[in-house]
């Protein structure tokens, strides 16, 4: 969809777009609020200045609709257009072998287990192996450091679904 094509949808239809890449919403809200938008480059600005403004618990209603690295998402538990950004996004997977899919998964549950919530990373444009290099440095930081972490993810994982909605 074209700048002028989001412009125009309805709040509820844009709401439900911007919902897709990160169901925050408070950003949601601030973001359809600035409509209409001169450019693309002007919509994408204005949602990373909104999303740097999440707070921990916007992060974690939002972590609500992502599946774990690794895992095929079910469109049934996180919904249709999440879990087509998820496999899409998580394709690198697929060259991933036995031992790093293993050490992922164990490393989900470790994650999971120190920090009490889903490993998130931007995993488009990284292979298995930085993903898993990721999870393991990760393990180590302290829980304010990781909330910032998860956080940028996000805001990453956020943008680049908007960029992909919203084409120039």
């Amino acid at each position: 969809m074209t700048i002028e094509e989001f412009n125009r949808l309805d709040g509820e239809a844009a709401a439900r777009l911007l919902g897709t890449c990160a169901e925050v919403e408070g950003w949601i809200a601030e973001v359809l609020a600035s409509r209409p938008f001169e450019s693309r480059d002007a919509l994408l600005a204005q949602a990373e200045s909104a999303a740097r403004g999440w707070t921990p618990a916007d992060v974690d209603a939002a972590l609500a609709n992502h599946p774990r690295i690794g895992e095929r998402p079910e469109a049934a538990a996180i919904g249709a257009a999440n879990a087509a950004h998820s496999a899409t996004e998580q394709a690198g997977m697929s060259t991933a072998g036995g031992d790093v899919r293993q050490a992922i998964a164990e490393g989900n549950a470790a994650y999971e287990e120190r920090f009490g919530r889903v490993f998130l990373i931007r995993a488009a444009g990284r292979t298995p192996e930085q993903i898993l290099a990721a999870l393991t440095a990760r393990l180590d930081n302290d829980d304010t450091a990781e909330a910032a972490v998860v956080a940028d993810e996000l805001r990453q994982i956020a943008l680049l679904r908007l960029e992909q909605a919203v084409a120039g």
